[in-house]
């Protein structure tokens, strides 16, 4: 189902809860990124955006609106439908072993915690809103604490293999997260960067 313009997009997303949606930055009226926001504010379902080719700081805004990938103008339409696809193989909750697995225990980090069932992020007890994509990074990072993940080892285990893209993408969804966790970028305490590797967990 298409839309015309943003608002028209926003309207349809109510409507029919897709879980893709494929929002271009130049649309009438409301444009792709204030849609893509106002949409965050009541579905999780994957946003992918499209920009025009050396348009970085529309790149950067769509993400931080809530973005979970972007593609830049012009595109092979068999690369968006492979984006849409490796999108699609990401569960929208936690698999579960079994229906009978115990909840998983909540991981602390300072006053950082990351709780895996409910997907809930609290820090200092308030909670955190993260988007999907942002989430999945930081439980990523916690699952193995100790290890230093590069952004490819990141973007299999988030976005999957076989994702083909800007690695660099890692970088803008984690900063975005050390923003909400007040995480000092010149001297982070929860998310880490390894000179030469990519990233760990700190201790807080």
């Amino acid at each position: 189902m298409a839309a015309g313009n943003g608002a028209a997009a926003v309207d349809i997303v109510h409507t029919f809860a897709p879980d893709i949606i494929v929002l271009d930055v130049v649309m009438p009226g409301l444009d792709g990124i204030e849609a893509c926001r106002q949409i965050r504010t009541f579905s999780d379902a994957y946003i992918i955006m499209l920009t025009a080719r050396g348009e970085e700081i529309d790149t950067l805004i769509g993400l931080a609106a809530g973005a979970d990938d972007y593609l830049t103008k012009p595109f092979s339409p068999r690369v968006l439908v492979a984006r849409i696809k490796t999108l699609l193989r990401r569960p929208r909750v936690q698999v579960r072993a079994s229906a009978g697995s115990a909840d998983e225990p909540v991981r602390a980090f300072g006053d950082l915690l990351i709780d895996p069932t409910p997907r809930e992020v609290r820090l200092a007890g308030e909670l955190v809103p993260l988007t999907r994509t942002e989430y999945d990074l930081l439980e990523a990072l916690s699952e193995r604490p100790r290890q230093a993940f590069s952004r490819m080892q990141l973007i299999e285990r988030v976005w999957g293999v076989g994702w083909v893209g800007d690695e660099h993408m890692v970088d803008v969804h984690l900063g975005h997260v050390r923003a909400k966790l007040g995480d000092d970028a010149q001297n982070p305490r929860y998310v880490l960067t390894v000179r030469g590797v990519g990233y760990r967990m700190g201790a807080g």
